[in-house]
C-alpha cells in the first residue's frame, strides 16, 4: 500500500511539473513579442561575432519541444562598412530554456542554413573578419562583463568564397557542413565537418588548445587534419600571430599520386612520368608563405630520402633544399619520355610540352649511393637540379658510373612552343660495353675509354629536335675489341680467295689497341671527321655521314690486314649503308676483281661481259656461302647468292 501510494504521489508530481512547463511555455509564447525576441537575438549575435545582423521581420518562434527562433533571408554585415560577410537563407537560434522562463533571451547555439560566407584578404594581409576575432577576444577575456553568450555555430549546406587581393585569386568551398564550438567552461576551440573543393569531398578538423591566446596573437596549440581522396594532411604543433603568423610543429602529408594531388590543388600538369605514391614527414616552421622543413623523410615512387627543404607558395613557387638517399630508381620519370614511335624505327612526332615548368623555381641538391635509370646503374652520385624561368639544368658533379666517372650537365627548357635540350657530358675511363650498352643500347665495343658528348637541339617533338641537332661527340678507347665481327678472319679469307663466298663473320671479335672516333653534328647530319681502329693485325679507317632524323648510315672505309704472308699489305675498301639497326656492309668489288682471275672477263678475255654484269657476278660470288672448304677461289658458285650481311 505504501509503495503504491508513493508511486501515485510521484505520478501526480510529474504531471504537475509537465503542466507547469506547458503553462509556462504557453505564457512565454503569449508574453514575448516577436520584435523583442528579434532585437535580443540581434544584440547577442552582434556582441559575440562583431557582425551587424540584418534579420528582417520574417520570424518563426517555436517554444516546444525546445525554444528556437528562425529568421529568413539573413545578412551579417561588417561594422562599420556594412559590407555583407554572411548571407544565409535561414538563421536558427536555439534558446536557453530557464532564462527564457525568467523573461530573458539567451542563445544556446546558432545554425546558419545555406549561408554564403565571404572571406577576403587585403593587399596588406588584413581580413574582413578581423571584427569577429576582436569581438570574440573581448568576450572571452577574464574581465569581460558580457555574461553568458552562445559558443557554438553550425553551418548547413554552406559556401565559402575566399579572395586574396595579394594574388588576385578566388577559391570556393562548397557543400559546407560544420560545427564550430568554443565552450565557455574550457579554453579550447574546435571545428569539425566537411566541404567540397575542386569536386572532391574533404573531411576537416581544427583544434586550438587556447582559443583566447590564438585570438590575441599569442601562442596556442594547434591541430589540423584534412583528409580527401587525392591528399591527406595532418599537423600537430603551435601557432602565434605576433608580430606575424608563425606555425611550428610536425607535418605529415600523404597522397596516392603526387601528380594527381598537384593537379587537384591547381598546379600545372607535371612533365615526364612517375610522381605516384608520395609521403612526407617533417618538422615544419611556417611563416608567411614560406615553409622550412627539417628532419625531412620523403618517399616518392618507392624512393626514400632524408634532408631539409624550403618551400615557398607565393606567386612564384620555389622548392630548395638538400636530400640524401641510399638507392634511387629514376626509371618512372624517364619512362614518360618516348623517343621512338611504336614501330621502334622512327622518332616520335608527338608534341612535347613542359607545362609543369610554369612558375616553378627549383634549387635542389641530391646525393645517392646507388642510382638506377632504366637499364643503367650508377654508383655514388651527387646531382644539383636548378630551374629558373622555365629552364631546368641538371649538373652531375661526380658519379661513379660504369667503372669510371661521369660528370657534366643536362638542360631542358620551354622554347617556341616546344623544348630546347642540351647535353654536355663526359664519361671518363669507363667500361665501354657497359656504358654504351646501358646509355645508348650499343653492345659492339669492349675495353675502357672516354666518351665526351656536347649536343644541343630544339623543336616541338623528338623528330623536330633531331632535325635541329648540333654539336660534337668524341670517343677514345684502348685495349679493347669490336664485338660481333672478326675483321681479321674476313680479310685473310678474301686475301687468299678474293671471289670466294665470304661466309658468316657476324660473330667473334676484332681486338684493337686504339679506337678514335670524332663526330660533328650539324642540323641532324653527322659527319665522321676521324674514325680509326688500330689493332695488332688490322687497321680500319672510316669516313662518311649519318642522318639522325632518318636513322641511316652512308659510310666508306678501308680495312687493312697488317700481318700478311707477302710483303704487300692487303687493303679492302668497303661501304656501310642502310638503317642504324640493320646496316649492310659490302666490300669493294673492283679491288677484289683486280686481285683475282675473275678480272679476265672485264679485260676482254673469253666471252665479253658488260661492266654491270661483271660486277654483279663478282658480288654474287662474294656473297655466296662456300659449298665446301676446298672450293676453288675462281670457281663460279652454284648456290644462289646469300643475303648481304648485317653489322648487328
Amino acid at each position: 500500500m505504501n509503495a503504491a501510494f508513493g508511486l501515485k504521489r510521484l505520478a501526480i508530481a510529474a504531471a504537475a511539473v509537465i503542466a507547469a512547463v506547458l503553462i509556462s511555455v504557453i505564457g512565454v509564447s503569449l508574453l514575448l513579442p516577436a520584435a523583442s525576441v528579434g532585437d535580443a537575438i540581434k544584440s547577442e549575435i552582434r556582441g559575440v561575432t562583431g557582425l551587424d545582423p540584418v534579420l528582417g521581420n520574417d520570424i518563426s518562434l517555436s517554444l516546444f519541444p525546445s525554444g528556437s527562433v528562425r529568421f529568413h533571408n539573413v545578412v551579417l554585415a561588417n561594422q562599420p562598412t556594412g559590407e555583407p560577410a554572411v548571407a544565409a537563407d535561414e538563421l536558427v537560434a536555439r534558446l536557453r530554456y530557464f532564462p527564457l522562463l525568467a523573461g530573458r533571451i539567451e542563445i544556446a547555439d546558432v545554425t546558419l542554413v545555406r549561408p554564403t560566407i565571404k572571406v577576403a584578404f587585403s593587399a596588406a594581409g588584413e581580413s574582413n573578419w578581423s571584427g569577429l576575432i576582436s569581438s570574440l577576444a573581448r568576450g572571452l577575456a577574464p574581465q569581460s562583463e558580457r555574461g553568458a553568450a552562445f559558443s557554438e555555430i553550425g553551418i548547413q549546406d554552406g559556401t565559402v568564397i575566399l579572395y586574396d587581393a595579394r594574388s588576385d585569386a578566388t577559391e570556393r568551398l562548397e557543400d559546407l557542413e560544420f560545427q564550430v564550438a568554443w565552450p565557455s567552461i574550457s579554453r579550447s576551440f574546435g571545428a569539425n565537418g566537411h566541404f567540397t573543393w575542386h569536386k572532391e569531398k574533404v573531411e576537416a578538423s581544427l583544434t586550438l588548445s587556447d582559443f583566447l591566446a590564438a585570438l590575441t596573437g599569442d601562442r596556442s596549440g594547434l591541430k589540423i587534419r584534412l583528409s580527401s581522396a587525392p591528399l591527406t594532411l595532418a599537423f600537430d604543433g603551435s601557432a602565434s600571430d605576433e608580430p606575424t603568423l608563425k606555425v611550428q610543429g610536425t607535418l605529415g602529408v600523404e597522397a596516392p599520386s603526387l601528380r594527381e594531388a598537384l593537379r587537384w590543388i591547381g598546379n600545372d600538369r607535371l612533365p615526364f612520368g612517375g610522381f605516384g605514391r608520395f609521403a612526407l614527414r617533417a618538422q615544419s616552421d611556417i611563416g608567411g608563405r614560406v615553409a622550412s622543413l627539417s628532419n625531412v623523410n620523403v618517399e616518392l615512387d618507392g624512393n626514400s630520402a632524408e634532408g631539409a627543404l624550403t618551400v615557398s607558395t607565393g606567386p612564384h613557387r620555389l622548392v630548395q633544399g638538400t636530400l640524401a638517399s641510399d638507392t634511387l630508381d629514376l626509371t618512372p620519370y624517364v619512362s614518360g619520355i618516348r623517343l621512338l614511335e611504336r614501330n621502334e624505327r622512327n622518332w616520335s612526332q608527338l608534341p612535347i610540352t613542359l607545362d609543369g615548368f610554369n612558375d616553378l623555381s627549383l634549387d635542389l641538391r641530391l646525393s645517392a649511393a646507388n642510382i638506377k635509370i632504366s637499364t643503367a646503374r650508377l654508383g655514388r652520385t651527387a646531382v644539383a637540379a636548378t630551374m629558373r624561368e622555365k629552364k631546368l639544368n641538371i649538373t652531375v658533379g661526380e658519379s661513379q658510373a660504369f667503372g669510371g666517372v661521369a660528370k657534366g650537365t643536362l638542360g631542358l627548357a620551354s622554347a617556341d612552343g616546344g623544348v630546347a635540350a642540351t647535353a654536355h657530358m663526359q664519361f671518363a675511363d669507363v667500361d665501354l660495353d657497359n656504358c654504351l650498352g646501358q646509355v645508348f643500347g650499343l653492345h659492339k665495343v669492349e675495353g675502357r675509354g672516354t666518351l665526351t658528348v656536347n649536343l644541343e637541339g630544339g623543336g616541338d617533338s623528338v623528330l623536330a629536335v633531331t632535325h635541329g641537332l648540333n654539336g660534337t661527340a668524341v670517343l677514345n678507347a684502348s685495349a679493347g675489341a669490336l664485338t660481333g665481327i672478326n675483321i681479321e678472319q674476313l680479310l685473310r679469307r678474301l686475301e687468299r680467295r678474293p671471289l670466294s663466298g665470304s661466309g658468316d663473320f657476324r660473330s667473334g671479335r676484332t681486338p684493337f689497341d686504339q679506337l678514335v672516333i670524332n663526330l660533328k653534328v650539324n642540323q641532324g647530319l653527322v659527319s665522321i671527321d676521324d674514325m680509326r681502329v688500330v689493332g695488332p693485325s688490322v687497321r680500319l679507317a672510316v669516313a662518311g655521314q649519318a642522318s639522325v632524323p632518318t636513322r641511316d648510315l652512308d659510310l666508306k672505309g678501308v680495312a687493312t690486314l697488317i700481318s700478311t704472308a707477302s710483303a704487300d699489305q692487303f687493303e679492302l675498301p668497303f661501304v656501310v649503308q642502310g638503317p642504324w639497326d640493320d646496316p649492310i656492309m659490302l666490300p669493294d668489288a673492283q679491288s677484289l676483281i683486280r686481285r683475282s682471275g675473275a678480272a679476265a672477263p672485264l679485260l676482254g678475255g673469253g666471252k665479253p661481259l658488260n661492266a654491270g654484269d661483271a660486277v654483279r657476278s663478282v658480288i654474287d660470288q662474294l656473297m655466296a656461302t662456300p659449298q665446301t672448304p676446298a672450293a676453288s677461289p675462281a670457281a663460279t658458285p652454284a648456290a644462289a647468292p646469300s643475303a648481304p650481311h648485317s653489322m648487328q
